[in-house]
């Protein structure tokens, strides 16, 4: 019978992740690795060179591994969906792996380091389940893992373990818009490495049922491989805001008046996520309506290039992270730009808000959406990958066309006018989204997801 099935319930797992950046594949990681140390797993997080100014959720995981070191955090249940075996034991905090060769970048040479690398550790380590996330991590995780499952004698460690599962999750498309000749060779790439990595994998998790349609219309991987699981998050916080995280505390903290409508988003401010969009549909909004606001919570690399942008459309702005900082004119902010937050002031940020806007070009399913929805906050978003699976068009959100910035307008002015509008689609999208993305719910379906590829790893055992 294979080990971690049920004479050892408890199964040793090794995450890879490209880098703990702040954003959602990330957090879905983070969150993976919570529960299943709170089962009572051995857990291994390995990820590349943090750095930029999209942030780290390094420490974060560094605060848990405190609390278990405390004995703060104890094995407990899954929520409401899963049972803990060793209930109210210590818990075993997270094993931090920084694999110094795991860079975004495409890099051959590097690249082959960090194979070398991946593969040491697996060795090391021993794990049971190699969970891989992104693209970068996730080619060359499941080619590294996958060479155990061939040789297992390669290992080098005295850690006595057969061939680990080997799961991917894909968040999110690698493949890039458009038809320039550089983007289609690109794709070609990325669905030539994808469609090898595939072969290299037991079980492929997507977030979204539109991830598995776009990979299997790519010839990447076969039907039976593919599994949805939508991306946990702690719902606890956009359902029932924390003092001072509420709607009208968060307004006045950022000095909205209780007239305002505001517009906001939360992204990195980067390419393909659609803050162009936006300052080229809502530009004459603002100007005709002082009522209407824009609030940007993130920041990135294309942050100059796109306050620049606002500035030649006579949009004011206020950097909340320049404290000297102040409109240009004598009228309040047009736009209010929060810079890098923690991610626990992300719900309350969300609630001062009216309409949640996401043009994204490229998304697998943008946690921001569920996020809004959670909070009873509508969501105009491009319809793109696996966002239509949560903005549903009339019924949590408008859903518009990608590229089309007169529509996202109308569609974002349409709530503007109509309260009633937005309070019916965002109790909608709460009722839809409660259970759908519960962070307890996701750990518990990983869990039967990491049984079935430890049986596929081991048949014979």
């Amino acid at each position: 019978m294979p080990r971690g099935v049920d004479k050892h319930p408890h199964v040793r797992i090794l995450h890879i992740s490209t880098r703990l950046i702040l954003g959602g594949s990330q957090e879905n990681t983070i969150l993976s690795c919570e529960g299943q140390a709170r089962l009572g797993h051995k857990v291994h997080l390995a990820y590349g060179p943090i750095y930029g100014p999209e942030g780290s959720m390094l420490e974060r995981v560094q605060s848990f591994n405190q609390r278990c070191e405390s004995g703060e955090e104890r094995v407990r249940p899954v929520g409401r969906y899963l049972p803990a075996r060793d209930e109210g034991k210590k818990i075993v905090p997270i094993v931090l792996h920084e694999v110094p060769a795991l860079v975004r970048e495409v890099r051959p040479f590097t690249d082959y380091r960090c194979l070398r690398q991946l593969k040491q550790l697996i060795g090391r380590i021993g794990p049971d389940v190699v969970h891989t996330h992104s693209s970068k991590a996730g080619i060359l995780g499941r080619f590294a893992a996958w060479s155990f499952q061939r040789s297992p004698s390669k290992r080098v460690s005295t850690i006595e373990s057969p061939p680990p599962g080997v799961v991917h999750t894909i968040h999110g498309p690698p493949f890039m818009p458009g038809e320039e000749p550089r983007t289609r060779l690109n794709n070609l790439l990325y669905t030539l490495a994808e469609r090898a990595a595939a072969r290299k994998s037991h079980i492929i998790i997507s977030v979204a049922e539109a991830m598995t349609r776009l990979f299997l219309s790519r010839n990447i991987g076969q039907p039976s491989q593919y599994v949805t699981v939508y991306s946990g998050m702690e719902t606890g916080p956009f359902l029932h805001p924390a003092p001072g995280q509420d709607r009208a505390s968060q307004r006045a903290a950022l000095h909205f008046t209780p007239d305002d409508i505001i517009i906001g988003t939360v992204s990195r401010l980067a390419e393909h996520k659609g803050h162009d969009d936006l300052l080229d549909g809502l530009a004459p909004m603002l100007a005709q309506n002082p009522r209407l606001k824009l609030l940007w919570v993130g920041d990135g690399w294309w942050r100059n290039r796109l306050l620049q942008k606002a500035r030649e459309k006579s949009i004011t702005i206020r950097e909340l992270d320049k404290p000297n900082d102040a409109p240009t004119h004598t009228s309040p902010a047009q736009l209010t730009l929060t810079g890098l937050v923690d991610p626990d002031r992300v719900p309350g940020l969300i609630h001062a808000m009216d309409i949640l806007a996401h043009p994204s070009y490229r998304e697998g399913l943008p946690r921001t959406v569920p996020q809004a929805l959670l909070s009873g906050i509508p969501a105009v978003a491009y319809d793109v990958d696996g966002t239509g699976e949560v903005c549903i068009d009339h019924v949590t959100g408008r859903l518009i066309p990608p590229g089309n910035a007169t529509q996202l307008a109308d569609a974002i002015n349409q709530l503007a006018q109509d309260a009633h509008l937005r309070a019916t689609l965002g109790a909608a999208g709460r009722d839809m989204c409660t259970d759908r993305f519960d962070a307890d719910r996701m750990v518990a379906e990983l869990e039967a997801i990491y049984r079935r590829a430890i049986t596929l790893a081991r048949p014979t055992n």
